[in-house]
């Protein structure tokens, strides 16, 4: 293994986490394709995602309560995660005509990708003690494009079938476990492995400053994921009376790219940039009234036109995801290194158990409120978060995240 600096570190395990995110979403992005092949009713549908977030939930606590992430080498645990969740994907290719296991298959993803995504982060904020908030941004810019991957590989008309798709990212997850356990660079500082605590997440749950970080992610993420896996199937439907037939799927395959990989990578590097010259909480708190603005407003261009719809979506895509990064960088602050890990973890564990809501919600209440009103229902999110952002501020110890910057 090379030892190198910590820009050329930061390159691979974003490339990485790039790689092994796209996995995610693999079978959002062909949800359509997939109820008609398996015979899958719309509401079950939804399931093909937020099986994957409930998978995460479990494996991101099980993680949590042993201490794994504070316990193992990042490298080792990582990269097993990643070629796990590729393993699972490539399984669901067995079974053409469905059925409950591309579902089990598809939790057990997100438990191998619950120590992917919080690990990647804390080894990251380990090569960076200073302009962290832009490291973690661009991590987390990796995790968008990956997130979004899927969706340009409905707009190739190579790929145009689900078990194309599914086998693609399950491919390039496989690379990412290369790049994880061969590629990136050590760390110049030796890991430590912290002892077992039964008492780590109790100590992270009392800890107010983290908590209040947690809570503006938590909100944050009742908007993030609704977004990203409705967005497409919005576009769909605003587009389909406005655009040829034969092009329908291409185009909102690369408009769903664009605006959640694309300028949602802007928006990560964007705001982890600022965040580090401004203050966390300065930056969270734009971000959140911009994209909960965009929740209020996008469904009035239901129909309206294209490049209306299309340049809104670009706007949200940006300011959901700016923030995204600094709450994150905020708990490796604001905790302990005994259990900067485990805190993590935890954000992450219970983030992606309230996505499981929004993303539902959505599914079920659309056919009563319509395409025009349902993202209403996500400003709820960005609202929570801006009233925790508001009292982190007003503590003390914000004068720990960004150099002193709240």
């Amino acid at each position: 293994m090379i030892r190198a600096g910590r820009w050329t570190a930061l390159f691979w395990i974003t490339l990485a986490e790039l790689l092994a995110m796209s996995v995610w979403f693999s079978a959002s992005a062909v949800a359509p394709t997939l109820e008609r092949d398996w015979h899958v009713p719309r509401p079950d549908a939804v399931w093909l995602t937020s099986s994957v977030q409930l998978g995460f939930v479990v494996g991101a606590l099980a993680s949590a309560t042993f201490g794994l992430p504070d316990r193992i080498r990042p490298r080792r645990l990582m990269g097993w995660g990643t070629l796990g969740a590729g393993l699972c994907t490539a399984l669901i290719l067995l079974f053409p005509d469905g059925g409950l296991w591309p579902f089990l298959l598809r939790g057990l993803t997100g438990v191998c990708l619950a120590v992917v995504y919080p690990v990647a982060v804390q080894w990251v904020a380990a090569w960076f003690p200073q302009k962290r908030g832009l490291a973690v941004g661009a991590l987390i810019g990796g995790l968008t494009v990956g997130s979004a991957l899927p969706h340009l590989l409905t707009g190739l008309p190579s790929l145009q079938d689900w078990q194309a798709v599914m086998g693609g990212s399950a491919a390039l997850a496989g690379v990412a476990w290369v790049l994880i356990l061969w590629v990136v660079p050590e760390n110049a500082e030796p890991f430590r492995a912290q002892e077992f605590r039964w008492n780590s997440v109790g100590a992270v749950l009392r800890d107010r400053p983290v908590m209040l970080a947690n809570l503006g992610y938590w909100g944050h993420m009742w908007e993030l994921y609704a977004m990203w896996t409705w967005l497409p199937a919005f576009l769909l439907a605003s587009w389909t009376p406005l655009l040829p037939r034969m092009a329908i799927v291409r185009l909102v395959g690369w408009a769903s790219f664009a605006a959640i990989g694309l300028s949602g990578v802007l928006g990560a590097l964007v705001g982890g940039r600022l965040a580090d010259r401004v203050g966390r909480t300065t930056v969270t708190t734009v971000s959140l009234v911009v994209s909960g603005v965009m929740c209020l407003v996008i469904g009035f261009t239901f129909r309206q036109g294209v490049w209306l719809t299309l340049l809104l979506a670009l706007i949200w895509g940006f300011s959901v995801i700016a923030d995204s990064a600094q709450f994150s960088a905020a708990v490796t602050e604001l905790s302990p290194a005994s259990r900067q890990g485990s805190a993590l973890t935890i954000q992450m564990a219970v983030g992606f158990l309230i996505t499981i809501g929004s993303i539902n919600l959505v599914g079920v209440v659309e056919p009563v409120l319509g395409w025009p009103r349902i993202f209403m229902l996500l400003a709820v999110g960005p609202l929570v978060g801006i009233t925790a952002m508001q009292r982190l501020r007003g503590l003390p110890e914000a004068r720990q995240m960004a150099g002193g910057r709240r």
